[in-house]
């Protein structure tokens, strides 16, 4: 096998130093990854919330292997059976209309504001309210709805119509509505934001207010959902319905794949020619989805998300409750935030260095995203390398 060494030798001489890296990752199972020189880390990240099903589920695994067996890919141009099935299933969670299949999160938010722009075309409207602190993607349409200067800086001029209003804010959303306006879109859990819930009220009344104002509510859910908040999405902890959402990330549990599901009101908007994807929706692809889906449903991982984050919460507030610095928790399910009242990038590393994966954001926010269906066991492990990395980060080790 390859030393870590040389491989990031490789790294330095032909990749393009987009990312700031660290482990040399080569192997993964369930809620374990091991090194190139084989030292094991407990995966509390699920590369940011994609394994959701943990790493190498034999199910998904299986499903992967038949279908590249059998059908990898073919164009758009043609129907295949997993496109229609998985397009049947998504549509059955939530919103009971169609599905539109791409390759990222990105792209699925690219989709929802392209979505967004035809269907207020006629009306003059094309304006997409995005939230402060939000995340959307990279490309230049979703860097600029993402509601934080940092992502933007370097791009500009970013193209124009999006406008920002303050998170958990209706007054602020209800301030920056024009005759231009076509939509509103919102994560149900601001992820990169630093792990902040929508609170129920907020979404009621963002519901209302797209109603009474003829615009689209749409929900980003590229981090959030797929059960990993107690919900398979977590706009349902509110009770409400947006008019579409966005999904990628956990729905092939590490394949690439991306997607928007409409409500009925939106199903037929996109018509030929109006927005493709080569590589959107392939056999091979649906077939990650489907296994994925089935996993979830069949292990009860919504269920146990609710079960076993409300128990991960519990202990982190212990650890609130017994140290300096540590400040609060946040989130919901299995997405969720030790809060710090200075950078969390120090202990984040003291806790790899000990054996655990976990990811500062916001700042002065620990983000924990392990998979749905980590054991109990593994869990107290990791919690045990969190408190021993806090008393070191303190000093007290």
């Amino acid at each position: 096998m390859t030393g870590a060494l040389e491989i990031t030798q490789l790294y330095d001489k032909y990749v393009v130093p987009s990312y700031t890296r660290s482990l040399t990752l080569v192997k993964g199972r369930g809620a374990t990854v091991w090194d190139a020189d084989g030292k094991e880390y407990l995966d509390f990240l699920a590369g940011i919330s994609v394994v959701n099903v943990g790493h190498c589920h034999p199910r998904v695994t299986a499903a992967i292997t038949e279908q590249a067996q059998t059908l990898v890919h073919v164009s758009n141009l043609y129907y295949t059976e997993n496109q229609a099935r998985l397009a049947e299933k998504l549509a059955g969670l939530a919103l009971g209309g169609k599905c539109f299949f791409c390759n990222s999160g990105a792209e699925a938010n690219e989709a929802l504001i392209k979505l967004a722009r035809l269907w207020g075309h006629d009306d003059g409207k094309y304006v997409v309210i995005t939230m402060k602190n939000s995340f959307h993607g990279r490309t230049l349409a979703t860097a600029a709805a993402t509601g934080q200067a940092k992502i933007q800086k370097g791009f500009e001029p970013m193209p124009e119509g999006f406008a920002y209003a303050e998170f958990n804010n209706l007054e602020s959303i209800a301030a920056q509505i024009t005759d231009k306006t076509a939509a509103v879109l919102v994560e149900a859990v601001q992820g990169e934001g630093g792990i902040i819930p929508a609170e129920k009220d907020f979404l009621v009344g963002l519901r209302k207010l797209c109603n009474e104002k003829n615009i689209l509510m749409l929900c980003d859910e590229v981090q959030c959902g797929m059960g990993r908040t107690g919900h398979w999405f977590a706009f349902q902890a509110s009770g409400v319905e947006p008019d579409a959402f966005s999904l990628a990330k956990a729905l092939g549990n590490g394949y690439p794949i991306g997607a928007i599901v409409t409500a009925p009101k939106l199903a037929d908007v996109f018509q030929p020619g109006k927005h493709a994807s080569t590589f959107g929706g392939t056999p091979l692809a649906c077939a990650a989805a489907l296994a994925t889906l089935e996993v979830i449903e069949d292990e009860k991982l919504v269920e146990k998300a609710a079960a076993t984050g409300a128990e991960f919460r519990s202990k982190l507030e212990d650890l609130v409750s017994k140290y300096d610095r540590v400040t609060g928790t946040r989130g919901m399910g299995l997405m969720l935030g030790l809060v710090l009242d200075r950078p969390a990038k120090p202990l984040v590393d003291i806790m790899m260095k000990n054996g655990l994966i976990a990811l500062a954001t916001a700042e002065t926010i620990v983000r924990f995203l392990p998979s749905l269906n980590i054991s109990k066991a593994e869990l107290e492990k990791g919690l045990a390398i969190v408190e021993k990395s806090i008393k070191e980060w303190l000093g007290q080790g």
